[in-house]
């Protein structure tokens, strides 16, 4: 079920009626889960059920006896829908494994808000959530991204946020478009739009505070390929062995160019 990324008032009443027929509720952190019931003005009492990071897979099958046992186990983290980037993820492929009937009450996303208030483009997108900390899988992933010809969509903490858009700067180019959405529904929610190479400015002026939201507009579209292009993929081919008909259409079918295109070069170099 989905929980306020911010704004109580985000709260369907749906989520509300779940909230207070539910026998369990499996929460990331009981503080908060408590503090909203609080705040609807519903019971706790012994309900609540510390499901986190450190303890899903094992909190599994506490959360599968209690099904089996025909109670309502409603599923909520701190904030948003659970398991995008927080846990909930493994709870519901457990009850699905399990024969359990499970239904969704939708809520607020921060990843959807900020694809839609960047106005960047939003019919393909790709959610990255938090890169890699460090390392070869993080530099792996930033090229991904750097290549993708789809919005890409990244979560990041204030005191990463600056190095998090350095690094895809590097990857990406400073003329790369960009919004860093943060404090998504709250009090000093902020949307920034620009380049990437701007960002990097814009963030160094002042002390990031808040939850970020990046999205990062896709890759351009290669420029086509020349004749020179063509004629140096055709020469490496057929030195390889390969016979001037496969050449052709390897070339083409690499290059996105017309076989005529390529046919013409290979008569020139005949």
């Amino acid at each position: 079920m989905g929980t306020p990324i911010g704004n109580l008032g985000d709260l369907s009443p749906r989520a509300v009626e779940a909230l207070g027929t539910a026998d369990t509720i499996a929460c990331e952190d009981t503080r908060r889960t408590r503090a909203l019931l609080s705040h609807l003005g519903l019971p706790a009492g012994r309900r609540l059920l510390a499901v986190h990071d450190h303890n899903e897979a094992a909190a599994a099958a506490g959360v599968i006896a209690r099904l089996d046992k025909g109670e309502k186990v409603v599923v909520v983290t701190d904030a948003g829908m659970p398991g995008i980037s927080d846990p909930g993820e493994r709870l519901v492929a457990a009850a699905a494994a399990a024969g359990h009937t499970i239904e969704v009450v939708p809520g607020p996303s921060a990843l959807v808000a900020a694809l839609v208030v960047s106005g960047l483009p939003t019919g393909r997108f790709a959610f990255e959530g938090f890169l890699p900390r460090k390392g070869t899988a993080r530099a792996q992933r930033l090229a991904e991204i750097a290549a993708d010809a789809r919005t890409s969509i990244l979560f990041e903490a204030p005191h990463r946020v600056r190095q998090t858009v350095a690094d895809l700067t590097a990857a990406a180019g400073e003329r790369r478009r960009v919004a860093l959405v943060r404090e998504l529904t709250k009090l000093h929610e902020e949307v920034w739009r620009g380049t990437l190479g701007a960002a990097v400015e814009h963030l160094a002026a002042k002390e990031p505070r808040g939850e970020y939201v990046l999205v990062l507009d896709g890759a351009p579209p290669p420029a086509p390929a020349g004749e020179a292009d063509v004629e140096t993929a055709l020469r490496a081919r057929l030195e390889a062995g390969a016979d001037k008909k496969s050449a052709i259409a390897e070339v083409a079918a690499e290059l996105r160019v017309p076989k005529r295109v390529v046919y013409e070069v290979a008569l020139s170099i005949s």
